[in-house]
């Protein structure tokens, strides 16, 4: 029984990079529901970390999200991802209303240690719920978009990261005079994600 137990806990950089990739998913789809950039009739139910989560069934969307996260898994397995953003602009201005940021350290140390880390996979999930629930409660803090908004994915990674073609070079998409408002963060030992989202302050 031990030796199940402890295989339980046991975290590789395969399966950190499984459950980040995983979490972005989820994460990604929530703020689209939540902050109305699709219609919530073209969203379903699933559970997830103990919760109930919005996912699109948007067949275009779900097949761009599902190339955008193998390519971040590439660079999550590689341990060069630094940070993935969202950003929300506005149709008809470009003008970037919210920016929901996703900071990424990595334990690079773990490529050449072959150990195992341990973290119990129920506490993983445990923080990874924390912050899908703040995701699911910033309606409530998140100033309305009264625009018809759209949204585009940034990738940061090391330097000397090979670029796909199909990721084309972007500005940081920065909000002017902007407020910041830190949500919780998630480790799984190999990967700590910390989350946060910017949006415009008109007053």
């Amino acid at each position: 029984m031990a030796a199940s137990t402890c295989q339980k806990n046991a975290i590789t950089l395969k399966g950190s990079t499984e459950t980040v990739s995983e979490f972005f998913m989820y994460g990604i789809n929530s703020i689209l529901y939540q902050r109305g950039i699709y219609p919530p009739e073209t969203f379903t139910r699933v559970q997830k970390y103990g919760l109930t989560v919005l996912m699109s069934t948007d067949e275009k969307l779900k097949v761009y999200l599902q190339q955008v996260l193998k390519q971040v898994k590439d660079w999550l397995l590689d341990t060069t991802l630094q940070k993935l953003v969202i950003v929300i602009k506005s149709l008809d201005t470009n003008e970037v209303m919210e920016r929901w940021q996703f900071n990424v350290e990595c334990d690079k140390t773990v490529k050449t240690d072959s150990k195992p880390r341990e973290k119990s996979e129920k506490e993983i999930q445990k923080e990874i719920m924390g912050v899908i629930r703040q995701i699911t409660a910033s309606v409530t803090f998140l100033p309305l978009l009264e625009t018809a908004c759209v949204f585009d994915i940034l990738a940061y990674t090391d330097k000397d990261q090979d670029v796909p073609e199909t990721w084309g070079e972007a500005g940081p998409h920065f909000i002017a005079n902007s407020q910041e408002v830190r949500l919780r963060s998630f480790t799984t030992t190999i990967h700590k994600v910390d989350a946060m989202v910017a949006y415009r302050n008109d007053d």
